[in-house]
């Protein structure tokens, strides 16, 4: 089957996932009944917060976490908190895990969630809020063998253990699977703080063989400079390339 091609310049992210997934099933011939299902994610869950702020004033965030498929394993991926996040920019990003974790032969679902916030603005105490309350809020969906939460933009390993510390006193149970990238002293993993950036300069060495590309004669611009982006400045700049730029929000 052939479908029309679009213009995604002014298309929201969720439609350009889409866009992207209906290119990809042309090519590999796939069955319309199947793509239909893998179009829309199986559950979103849309969250209130509230959250007692230090001045003693109740503000109410809205989270979101969207569980795209489940089909080969749980529901894997981040939670994100940013002013900006949009429910259909978290739609994409779980639909990108499932993609991600099918073709690499991981056996989970991809999932994605996201609190709009301003982490930056808000006291240690006001994230600590937030967050239990966030994934209070999500635990009837959230389990070993459910949904796998995990640190993605401006959340961290602190949050992560707030995550699962709140997570076992509602279950009773002391799982600390539910949650990854938690801090080492509650069974979190070593290496989980770089894996992002070690995994863009695997892809940039393997993409500049290919392209015969001298590190030491090529130059690059790091786009957000959080975890990921720092991480991954470092290592280019020990692998040879000359970093020329920096930008964050």
């Amino acid at each position: 089957m052939k479908f029309e091609e679009k213009d995604t310049n002014k298309k929201d992210v969720f439609k350009i996932t889409q866009i992207q997934l209906e290119k990809a099933a042309n090519k590999m011939n796939l069955d319309p009944n199947i793509l239909a299902q893998l179009k829309e994610p199986e559950r979103v869950l849309t969250v209130s917060i509230p959250v007692k702020m230090d001045d003693g004033t109740v503000k109410i965030f809205t989270g979101f976490r969207s569980q795209y498929n489940t089909a080969r394993g749980p529901a894997k991926g981040g939670v994100r908190y940013h002013p900006d996040v949009t429910l259909d920019e978290v739609k994409a990003l779980s639909a990108w895990m499932t993609w991600k974790c099918a073709v690499t032969g991981i056996p989970y679902g991809g999932a994605k969630g996201g609190v709009i916030c301003n982490p930056k603005e808000m006291s240690e105490g006001e994230l600590e809020r937030l967050s239990r309350r966030y994934i209070y809020e999500i635990s009837s969906i959230i389990g070993p063998e459910k949904d796998i939460p995990a640190p993605d933009v401006y959340t961290t390993p602190q949050i992560m253990g707030w995550y699962i510390d709140t997570y076992n006193k509602l279950t009773g149970e002391s799982n600390f699977s539910t949650i990854t990238g938690k801090p080492l002293e509650l069974w979190g993993s070593e290496g989980r703080g770089e894996a992002t950036a070690r995994g863009l300069s695997y892809t940039v060495e393997v993409a500049t063989k290919r392209l015969n590309i001298n590190p030491s004669e090529a130059t690059a611009v790091i786009q957000g400079y959080g975890n990921a982006g720092s991480i991954s400045a470092k290592l280019l700049n020990e692998q040879g390339y000359k970093i020329i730029a920096v930008s964050d929000s």
